[in-house]
């Protein structure tokens, strides 16, 4: 992978709620910090995060992020963190934030429900027949400025 595809990063968004899904899907929507429906990450874009993305395919849609939707992501509903970076004895350090123009914040964001809806076919349809589940791309920046 190029130094470029490394800087890359990708938006994931959870469309799906929480009803009937398999604990390993689970547990790696977990470590994505996609707790529910209408949460929004931003991760690198790395072969490791690239197969939980694809593993979570049926319940989440992602692409690349440019930098304008990411600089208004964080504006708009960058939340800031208030926890401790480390543990009492200052021995553990967390890694439950990111830092963006020097201000904390978490590394999810909640967003709304997207006005205009999510597709024609909805929700269990991946986008390429017309749903809302999958990759993206570059459309991922459409779907995040009408959900911020």
């Amino acid at each position: 992978m190029s130094n470029t595809e490394m800087n890359r990063k990708i938006a994931a968004v959870r469309i799906r709620g929480v009803t009937g899904i398999k604990p390993g899907i689970a547990k790696t929507l977990d470590i994505l910090r996609l707790y529910k429906s209408n949460y929004c990450i931003i991760i690198p874009k790395t072969p490791i995060n690239e197969g939980m993305l694809s593993k979570a395919k049926d319940y989440i849609t992602w692409g690349e992020v440019d930098d304008e939707t990411f600089n208004e992501l964080v504006s708009k509903r960058g939340e800031e963190f208030k926890g401790t970076e480390s543990d009492s004895k200052g021995k553990i350090r967390r890694n439950d934030f990111m830092v963006v123009n020097n201000k904390k914040i978490k590394k999810f964001f909640r967003l709304n429900a997207p006005r205009k809806g999510l597709g024609r076919k909805g929700l269990k349809h991946s986008f390429k027949q017309g749903g809302a589940l999958g990759y993206r791309g570059e459309k991922i920046n459409d779907l995040i400025k009408r959900m911020v």
